[in-house]
Order: C-alpha cells, then sequence, then structure tokens
C-alpha cells in the first residue's frame, strides 16, 4: 500500500501535566519485561529465549487502560486518520502500554500488525486487527539521549536502499507531549538510549481486515 502520508505528527499536543500524570501512574504499577510476538506474556521463559528476545527488544512495559488515558489520546488518532487520508475504520483501543527505556535499551525494526486477525472469540477483539498505532512522547528530549523514533518506508527497489533515503526521523519527537500516529503495518524502530530514561506510551486500534 502506497501512503501519501506515512504518519502524523503533533507537536507537544499532550499537556505537560498529562504526561507527568501518566509517568507517575505507570511507575506505581507493575512493571514487566517487554515481550515480543511470539514471545506469551502468560508463559515464564527460559534464560535462552529471553536472550534471543532481548536481542531484538529490551525495555520495561505497564499496561494501562484508565479512561482518562484514551479520552486524551483517542481524539488525535481520528484527526490523524482524517488528515492523513487513510481514513482507515476502526472501532477500538488495546490496553495502552507505558513504556520505560532505560540505558541502552531499544526496541529493533518491527511492525505492530500482525499477519493474521486476533483469535480470541467471545472477546471484543476476536476478528479484529491493528490498523492505526500512536506513540505519545512523555519525556522531554533534554532529560535523555538516543532513543530515536525512526520509520523504515522500504519503499526503494533492492538495488536503490540506503537508510540515507529510506529510513526517517519522526521531526521533533524529543518535544514533552508530542503525538505520533501512524498505520501499524509501517516498520519501525526505537534507537538505544545511550543516557537517561525515555517514557513513552504506545496505542494500538483495531477495526476489521482491510477489504
Amino acid at each position: 500500500m502506497n501512503l501519501k502520508h506515512n504518519f502524523w505528527y503533533f507537536e507537544s499536543a499532550l499537556t505537560p501535566k498529562f504526561c507527568d500524570d501518566v509517568i507517575k501512574y505507570g511507575l506505581n504499577e507493575k512493571e514487566n519485561m517487554a515481550r515480543t510476538g511470539g514471545y506469551d506474556k502468560n508463559k515464564k521463559l527460559s534464560k535462552k529465549q529471553i536472550n534471543n528476545m532481548q536481542k531484538k527488544r529490551k525495555s520495561d512495559v505497564v499496561w494501562l487502560s484508565e479512561e482518562w488515558i484514551y479520552k486524551e489520546i483517542q481524539p488525535y488518532v481520528h484527526i490523524a486518520n482524517k488528515n492523513a487520508g487513510w481514513n482507515f475504520q476502526w472501532s477500538r483501543s488495546e490496553a495502552c502500554q507505558f513504556t520505560k527505556y532505560k540505558l541502552n535499551q531499544y526496541y529493533d525494526w518491527h511492525c505492530d500488525s500482525w499477519h493474521s486477525p486476533y483469535n480470541k472469540p467471545g472477546k471484543p477483539d476476536h476478528g479484529l486487527v491493528r490498523k492505526l498505532s500512536v506513540t505519545c512522547q512523555l519525556t522531554d528530549g533534554s532529560e535523555y539521549k538516543g532513543g530515536d523514533l525512526e520509520f523504515d518506508f522500504r519503499n526503494y527497489d533492492p538495488p536503490l536502499r540506503n537508510e540515507k533515503y529510506h529510513v526517517i526521523k519522526t521531526p521533533n519527537t524529543l518535544t514533552k507531549g508530542s503525538v505520533v500516529v501512524f498505520p501499524s503495518f509501517l516498520w519501525h524502530r526505537v534507537k538505544p538510549v545511550t543516557k537517561g530514561t525515555r517514557y513513552s506510551l504506545v496505542l494500538w486500534n483495531l477495526g476489521y481486515p482491510f477489504k
């Protein structure tokens, strides 16, 4: 799918108070080791599995489902979906992922969507797919180094592939309160944090498969 706009960006959209409230709330909840797809969050992993998984992703997360958080973020999803011309049909949001990227933590190249709809009979997510992803910057760039959010649009023929052209860093994403909305099938990464801690909030928005 070719897109005119690969992501939609709102600079400093969320208030500093909201960002601080989310951080405070998240830090008071039980954190978990971040997992990638294929590693069931309900199963204990072996040391070998953890080592293999952390070659791609290393961070700590807390799952949040508070209405006051959805109420603040979902309007930006609607605006971005319309202004970017995607017009994806979506109906609900998953639990929010409050993420802590500490020193040397990262999330290598990945996309948020899966190869098939959720198979959860009796659950609200059953039959749905991730369509629109949101990353909210809760920490100001002056509080850490590294941790850049980058996209790989992968729309060049193999002989022309060059990171200078196909890897793009989102503009000003280090500004506290900024919101980035993008189609969940886009490849992206968070580069290693080299100083301090980066706090972010991620939200996936679901709908029936594309037709």
